[in-house]
């Protein structure tokens, strides 16, 4: 804090946002998104900058007043920022005050920067060279130093810039910082008969934070015997009353299936893991795994948890980015391209219900058999008509693989898996022709590109926009 702003002025400026951070935390103690389940809170610190004299925007600024604004903005968006804690509030006036370390600002897992006035680029890049994951907003006559956020993207800082008279978009910002924040503190299960690869798994740690668990389907299948069958029942009963019907499946595979979700879960809770992805083909085809885990992930799936076939590491880290960043599940699919239509059919035999988050309605489902095989059971989900998905895949540790479409039916056909939609796209052609990152795609509502940009930024991976 430099000379010329008072300690009465300090803390008039940072009251507000005191109770600002207090309330953010009385809400994260009060949710239990399955999501955030035993993660920690996101701490950003906020800072202030202003020239010692300003000149842009206007000679007379009252900086003090400036900050009470903002202070009080803050205040009413912390409401809707559960898991987030606001902290700080420092005015800096001058670059060699601006801290040049993480520790210096206390390790916090970002930042969140006000320029105040022109000419603070130093300042800006003084604080974004600390690696930490930072966002500048840029209100409007605030000071042009927007202009040099480009040019320190390139030199490898960590920073996005808000130039927006909407205060509101803040909250999704710091829901970025949080997403990077939450991969580090990940945990994702891999059933499997061996682990995954070791040194694909040192990657995934030193990119991301995330830890990948080796699981046996021995333990998976141990932790299977011991559950309750009448939880296992009772969990069943909710699958069947709530589907439209219930096709190919027996009571006993559906009971099979939320034992085996039971089972999933309980494992999950002891390794601290918050997704899982499992080999379920070829498990299953060798009588390694009591059931299919179709049910299992899409219950994972609409609450907030992550749970991915076929053992898809890259799609399970693809979920995970969405689900931290909008609290939206992902459904993977096997694309299947019709250029004479200019679409994309997706089709698998996992899907959430309630692809709008887990508090929103469920979408209805029936219940049948896995289709390559006739066994176990599944659901077939009825998505939205009309609505703008985004498909994404996180391949190579540093690239997202991106595009839109909008879905224009639900197909009813005897050919491929359960879960179809049909989507328009911009240019099904291109997108075949281009088509790279192995198969399968995440489906996810909302038109999410520009914001992965902005993450993009914030966790340093190129996005790739196909098709």
């Amino acid at each position: 804090m430099t000379a010329d702003f008072s300690r009465r002025e300090f803390l008039s400026a940072t009251a507000t946002v005191a109770a600002s951070a207090a309330a953010g935390r009385a809400m994260a103690a009060a949710s239990e998104v399955p999501t955030s389940d035993g993660l920690p809170a996101t701490r950003i610190h906020r800072v202030y900058l202003a020239k010692p004299v300003p000149t842009w925007p206007k000679p007379d600024l009252d900086v003090p007043a400036e900050i009470r604004r903002i202070e009080a903005q803050l205040s009413a968006l912390a409401g809707r920022m559960p898991g987030i804690q606001l902290e700080g509030g420092e005015l800096y006036r001058v670059p060699q005050d601006v801290p040049s370390s993480a520790a210096a600002l206390g390790n916090p897992d970002g930042l969140l920067v006000f320029n105040l006035t022109s000419t603070l680029s130093s300042h800006i890049e003084r604080l974004a060279a600390t690696g930490l994951p930072t966002v500048l907003y840029s209100q409007p006559y605030s000071g042009h130093d927007w202009s040099s956020i480009p040019e320190m993207r390139k030199m490898g800082h960590r920073i996005i810039c808000l130039a927006t008279s909407d205060f509101s978009e803040i909250q999704g910002a710091c829901q970025l910082i949080r997403t990077a924040h939450l991969m580090r503190n990940t945990r994702v299960l891999y059933v499997n008969t061996s682990p995954f690869n070791s040194q694909a798994c040192a990657g995934i740690k030193e990119r991301f934070g995330a830890e990948i668990v080796h699981v046996s389907p021995e333990r998976v299948n141990a932790v299977y015997q011991q559950i309750d069958d009448t939880a296992a029942r009772s969990d069943a009963r909710e699958w069947t009353t709530g589907a439209l019907r219930v096709i190919e499946p027996s009571t006993e595979e559906i009971v099979n299936s939320s034992r085996l979700y039971l089972a999933l879960r309980r494992l999950m809770n002891e390794e601290r893991a918050q997704a899982v992805t499992i080999n379920c083909l070829g498990l299953f085809a060798q009588k390694q795994l009591p059931a299919y885990p179709c049910l299992a992930f899409c219950k994972m799936n609409d609450l907030g948890l992550v749970g991915v076939c076929e053992g898809d590491v890259d799609s399970t880290l693809t979920q995970l980015v969405f689900t931290y960043a909008f609290g939206i599940p992902g459904y993977v699919s096997d694309p299947v391209i019709d250029t004479s239509s200019n679409t994309v059919i997706h089709a698998h035999c996992v899907s959430a219900t309630r692809m709008d988050g887990p508090s929103r309605e469920p979408a209805p489902y029936i219940i049948r058999s896995h289709m390559e095989d006739n066994k176990g059971a599944s659901l077939q989900v009825k998505m939205r008509i009309g609505q703008v998905i985004t498909m994404a895949k996180l391949i190579g540790l540093d690239t997202m693989l991106i595009s839109t479409g909008t879905i224009t039916a639900n197909p009813e056909s005897d050919r491929g898996c359960r879960t179809q939609i049909t989507t328009k796209v911009a240019d099904a052609r291109k997108l075949l022709e281009g088509y790279e990152g192995g198969l399968h795609r995440v489906i996810f509502y909302g038109d999410r590109i520009r914001a992965i940009r902005d993450l993009a930024g914030l966790m340093q991976f190129k996005v790739v926009e196909e098709g």
